[in-house]
């Protein structure tokens, strides 16, 4: 999900609106997915070296993945998806690692899409 940032600069907007209409997109992505049935997702979230934004940029994307998942799990456990996380999730913040564990562990018997969702992840580090 690179070059949300990008995106809202190029349409002079703040980075925060190109985040916004990511999680948008990703939202539209996984739900298609599922009602396709097509059977496996990966989303690259966050990544390692996502840590080296401003503080500001990391705080409002942790704050947007935890009212994602607030808001769209329901949603998600609904379509059968499961949910499972990748990447050094024992880095971020607790509350946010509360949530995607939450939200794993009540999709972990759904049989539609394995929607992986890589956090604080990078294929140079694993």
């Amino acid at each position: 999900m690179d070059g949300n940032g990008r995106w809202a600069q190029r349409r002079h907007l703040p980075r925060v609106a190109g985040h916004r209409a990511g999680v948008e997109s990703a939202r539209i992505v996984i739900e298609t997915c599922a009602r396709l049935h097509i059977p496996a997702l990966t989303l690259y979230a966050f990544s390692m070296e996502n840590w080296r934004r401003p503080k500001a940029e990391i705080d409002f994307l942790m704050r947007l993945l935890r009212q994602y998942l607030r808001k769209e799990l329901p949603v998600i456990h609904r379509n059968n998806i499961r949910l499972q996380i990748i990447g050094r999730t024992e880095q971020l913040p607790e509350q946010v690692q509360a949530d995607v564990a939450k939200g794993a562990a009540l999709t972990a018997q759904n049989t539609g899409t394995i929607l992986t969702v890589a956090l604080n992840y990078g294929g140079r580090a694993e």
